[in-house]
């Protein structure tokens, strides 16, 4: 019987290219997103092959609607994120940091408790981490200390809630839209510093860390674990 995977944050970057990956895969794929004009073209891109539902993530009304019209359902991945909490420790303004967990941490959490009488038991939900929560990066303080919040809960996760398996993927720098906030000659250069900074020379892909998502919802023996998919820049 053709599983099913959920990918909330699927429009773009991440999200949009682990659709694509696992529809390759013979899954059956929703996807959703806040936006109904980028949710319609994500769509498109995946040849009208995925089903897509427009429902905000930080709205524990509209998940638990959008998971009741589904029904049950094999998978659950949380490909959304957060630019908030970035800057130097002595200045970062805490709200900032606090933004981080309510558009990131908090939504994450709350989406995957409330799959939790939908979900098969012999399925999985996969989170989205970030190398900040592993890597010693001066001016991720904040954004580091949600995306660690992440990492925490999934060891503890896919032992209280066993059979169901659960990880994470913490990616490194990407080219995605997450970098949208940044002007385009200085994402260049920043792209460029980070590239010489990471042993492989280059930052990351979408399908790179789609892949990384593929792999933790096809293979049934990874739980508890998260995956650091990220050039290797950590070691710098």
């Amino acid at each position: 019987m053709q599983q099913h995977v959920v990918i909330i944050g699927g429009t773009s970057g991440i999200g949009l290219a682990a659709a694509e990956i696992l529809l390759r895969e013979k899954f059956r794929v929703t996807i959703s997103g806040r936006d109904p004009r980028r949710l319609a073209n994500a769509g498109k891109e995946l040849r009208n092959e995925a089903g897509t539902v427009a429902v905000d993530a930080a709205n524990p009304t509209a998940v638990a609607a959008l998971y009741g019209s589904l029904g049950s359902f094999d998978h659950l991945v949380l490909a959304f994120g957060s630019n908030k909490g970035l800057g130097p420790f002595a200045t970062i303004d805490v709200e900032e940091v606090r933004l981080g967990f309510t558009e990131k941490v908090f939504p994450q959490f709350a989406c995957a408790q409330a799959a939790q009488k939908f979900l098969s038991p012999k399925g999985s939900i996969t989170f989205l981490s970030a190398v900040s929560a592993f890597g010693a990066m001066p001016g991720a303080a904040g954004i580091g200390a949600a995306n660690a919040a992440i990492a925490a809960m999934v060891p503890t996760l896919a032992s209280e809630l066993r059979p169901l398996r659960v990880n994470a993927v913490a990616p490194g720098v990407v080219d995605t839209p997450w970098w949208d906030w940044v002007a385009p000659d200085q994402k260049s250069a920043l792209f460029a510093d980070f590239a010489s900074k990471t042993p492989v020379g280059r930052v990351g892909t979408s399908e790179e860390i789609g892949q990384a998502i593929a792999f933790l919802v096809t293979n049934g023996f990874m739980t508890g674990q998260t995956i650091v998919c990220d050039g290797g820049i950590r070691l710098s």
